[in-house]
């Protein structure tokens, strides 16, 4: 390897400013320690060429750790912050809606979008911010000028000082950077000619168009907002809106009368739907409420009430009824609580409250079996039906053991057998 150093001059006078010198070094190794002399030196406005990166060269450059972290995280914060405010403003401030003494906003219900908006920021900035920080796009550099530079994407090494840095002496650093061991030396100016230092118009003509068609979905949505048609929307992308199907009571070539309703096949039922046990799952006996109990369950097996049936039936009171009527069923479960914590009055029904002499109180205890079953099945006043959440012998479970729940909160001397009543207090 030579270490004579070969400068290169131009030929013709500079027609520009000169933007620095550029250097060039025989192996990777050779570009580091020369980036430690001219930190040393107390340059700071170099920069090192390479066509792979190189290990150790930030720090003999002198390099300090990105600031980009820290506004990353700042960009994740402010995203999370603002995925809050959003919920609170929606669901608290400009719309409340009490959904059953419910709180109109709590933290823990609103993590999940708070932690989509960190992200979604953290992207933008990490990505915006990598632009920024690298002073990207940067279309033109006057380095592009040299033919030497060319080599940087192959197996050129090179090291430029800039004029613009404070310690910058045209003949010191020549000297300079000889010293270090560069094996080439070139002078760079920048291009007389301001045009070369713009961005070409057609990227710049690129970007104003992009961002000009990125408003246009946002126009749209502001012009559907703010106007009223009678006619459909577009459905830019369709999903499941419309599909090639038959829908009923329309005309269908596929069957001789042109109906797409087929009706019902006579002798036929659908699977499951039988139910033609009018008590097991209509509380229904010879038209009136049944006092008693279904004879079989749906799978034909004896209904027997014993304390299998009462622990079943427990277990769906606990899951179902409790919420309102509380586990004792005296109509002080969470909800009920709950409202009147926030300043409004519901009560639930208590269900085990005993008849009083002038006949009032009392009504579940006084219901016919058959008419609490249809009142679980189907709801009354405030209380939605659970037929579609609890089957028909979970139900009649809930109506013997509130019958039992029933005889515990109103039980006297006379239920408790006769060699027992002795150890009675």
């Amino acid at each position: 390897m030579s270490t004579e150093t070969h400068i290169e001059e131009p030929a013709l006078p500079a027609q520009g400013e000169l933007y620095g010198y550029l250097a060039e070094y025989d192996t990777p190794g050779e570009l580091v320690e020369a980036a430690r002399k001219v930190r040393d030196a107390g340059y700071t406005d170099f920069d090192c060429y390479s066509p792979f990166p190189v290990h150790g060269i930030d720090p003999a450059m002198g390099i300090k750790r990105t600031i980009l972290p820290l506004v990353i995280f700042g960009g994740g914060f402010s995203g999370a912050l603002g995925g809050l405010l959003l919920q609170w403003y929606c669901n608290a401030h400009a719309w409340t809606w009490n959904i059953s003494g419910k709180p109109t906003w709590s933290i823990p219900a609103n993590i999940p979008i708070a932690y989509e908006c960190a992200i979604l920021l953290s992207v933008f900035t990490t990505f915006f911010g990598m632009w920024a920080f690298n002073k990207l796009p940067q279309v033109w550099h006057p380095l592009f000028r040299l033919d030497r530079f060319t080599r940087v994407t192959d197996d050129g090494f090179f090291l430029g000082i800039e004029a613009r840095d404070r310690r910058f002496d045209a003949d010191k650093t020549k000297t300079l950077l000889q010293e270090a061991g560069a094996i080439a030396l070139e002078p760079c100016y920048y291009d007389p000619d301001p045009k070369t230092r713009m961005m070409p118009k057609w990227i710049t003509a690129f970007i104003v168009a992009s961002t000009a068609f990125a408003l246009i979905p946002f126009a749209i949505a502001a012009k559907a907002r703010n106007s009223h048609s009678a006619e459909p929307h577009w459905h830019i992308f369709p999903d499941m809106d419309f599909q090639p199907k038959a829908k009923s009571d329309t005309a269908n070539d596929l069957f001789p009368d042109g109906r797409t309703n087929r009706g019902e096949i006579a002798g036929t039922v659908a699977r499951g739907w039988l139910e033609n046990d009018d008590v097991l799952y209509h509380g229904l006996e010879n038209g009136q409420w049944t006092t008693g109990f279904p004879k079989t369950h749906r799978d034909g097996t004896p209904f027997v009430v014993d304390a299998k049936l009462l622990a079943r039936g427990q277990s769906r009171f606990n899951i179902y009824c409790t919420p309102c009527h509380g586990y004792d069923g005296r109509g002080q479960g969470m909800i009920p609580e709950r409202v009147k914590a926030l300043g409004g009055v519901w009560q639930a029904r208590n269900l085990v409250e005993a008849p009083q002499a002038d006949g009032k109180g009392g009504v579940v205890i006084q219901m016919p079996n058959g008419q609490l079953f249809n009142t679980i099945s189907n709801g009354y006043n405030t209380m939605q039906g659970y037929a579609a959440q609890i089957p028909a012998d979970d139900r009649w479970a809930i109506v013997s053991y509130v019958r039992a729940l029933e005889r515990a909160q109103n039980a006297s001397t006379d239920d408790v057998p006769a060699d027992q009543k002795g150890a009675v207090q």
